[in-house]
């Protein structure tokens, strides 16, 4: 059997360049895959997507879960494609670092972001569909959740230290 070459490259999604502080799985997570399409790369390996542990430094290694993924990759403006934000929610943007990421920074800002897109969503009506995505992943999202949802309270997710 004849093997075909094939080259590629790692660059995690946070890497790349983008408005809100932070690489994110949007425009130019899509351009970042086109580009490598066009130079005839086959493959594209990034580090985990999970939560990292904010406790060891944001690194994608120390995650939380080895299931939810993490929110601050989420695109602010797929969220406005999808009609959960406005031209005025992304429009004032706090002066973001350009050679790294500022992580408290980042996270603060699409918190904002968040929870406005959040309340949207609650108004929408479809309720059906995050129920049944609830439902679905039951197996680990209640547990991660409640997990969550101590860090928060203790403001640490060192669980010995509850």
């Amino acid at each position: 059997m004849i093997h075909k070459r094939a080259s590629g490259i790692l660059l995690h999604i946070s890497s790349l360049a983008g408005p809100f502080g932070i690489g994110d799985i949007g425009p130019s997570a899509c351009a970042f895959a086109d580009f490598l399409s066009a130079a005839h790369q086959s493959y594209w390996q990034i580090l985990p997507l999970t939560p990292p542990n904010l406790s060891e430094g944001h690194s994608p290694y120390t995650s939380l879960s080895a299931f939810a993924g993490n929110p601050i990759l989420l695109s602010p403006e797929e969220l406005q494609k999808a009609g959960l934000l406005d031209n005025a929610h992304l429009s004032t943007l706090p002066p973001f670092a350009d050679n790294r990421v500022e992580y408290d920074k980042v996270i603060h800002f699409k918190a904002a972001l968040f929870d406005t897109a959040i309340e949207r969503f609650a108004l929408r009506g479809e309720q059906v569909a995050f129920e049944h995505f609830c439902l679905e992943q039951q197996f680990w999202l209640d547990d991660f959740a409640l997990f969550m949802a101590f860090c928060e309270r203790f403001q640490t997710s060192d669980w010995c230290h509850w």
